[in-house]
């Protein structure tokens, strides 16, 4: 059975560009679609050179310029003495052995969980309640840290987690369709360059393949890939 696609969609579709195009040209194309009657979500997914294969992959984490225009709710596995600075950063929760226990019995209404490296052995008894969720503290993704009330306040305000998939493809939230057009450039060529700069270091070959950004109901649109702009925004 063919899928069916909106009047609205078609439309987009038809006016799509079909041209790589810079950074700002690509975000002033998305903002002309016609939209829904919500906020969506900007997205921006990048296909990278990664040797998958051989299991290359890359996750990290990064605090976008302008926000995602989204709070999460972040609890914060630490020492009693840190608690009350994490609580007073964001978190919905802090603590240590009675956190942990109170996850066990199933609580888990929280979107990031951030842990000091000394809790980690207690922590570690989470792993298969957080781990399939990716919820677990990682300090990959930056969520194991000696500043624990800075990684609240940070994936309070919508900190970005991003991992590449199988296929090589790292997605990431970059705002809302409502943002400024320069706060939506800012915020992705920022991404691109934190992209760029957990390039593995075996990584052969050409490493950014492709990059295209989309709203949550829109076609998505190609942008060019400059690695000068990128590095411009470090």
């Amino acid at each position: 059975m063919a899928r069916f696609i909106g009047k609205r969609m078609r439309g987009n579709l038809k006016e799509a560009p079909r041209e790589w195009m810079e950074a700002p040209a690509a975000i002033s194309a998305l903002k002309k679609f016609k939209a829904p009657k919500f906020d969506q979500t900007v997205n921006v997914c990048i296909l990278l050179g990664l040797d998958t294969s051989s299991e290359q992959s890359i996750r990290g984490s990064v605090a976008l310029p302008k926000g995602i225009g989204k709070t999460k709710r972040v609890i914060a596995f630490c020492q009693s003495d840190v608690a009350p600075r994490a609580t007073e950063a964001g978190a919905v929760k802090a603590g240590g052995e009675e956190l942990v226990a109170e996850v066990e019995k199933g609580w888990l209404d929280f979107d990031v969980a951030v842990a000091s490296p000394d809790m980690m052995r207690v922590v570690s008894r989470l792993g298969k309640v957080l781990g399939p969720k990716g919820l677990m503290p990682s300090p990959k993704a930056g969520t194991v840290t000696t500043n624990v009330p800075e990684a609240v306040r940070e994936y309070s305000a919508g900190k970005v987690e991003y991992r590449s998939d199988k296929a090589g493809n790292v997605h990431a939230v970059i705002g809302k369709m409502s943002f400024p057009e320069q706060s939506l450039v800012e915020n992705l060529e920022h991404f691109i360059h934190a992209i760029e700069k957990a390039r593995p270091s075996n990584a052969k070959g050409q490493y950014v393949r492709k990059i295209v950004v989309s709203g949550a109901m829109t076609p998505s649109v190609q942008v060019k890939y400059s690695p000068v702009v990128a590095a411009a925004a470090e």
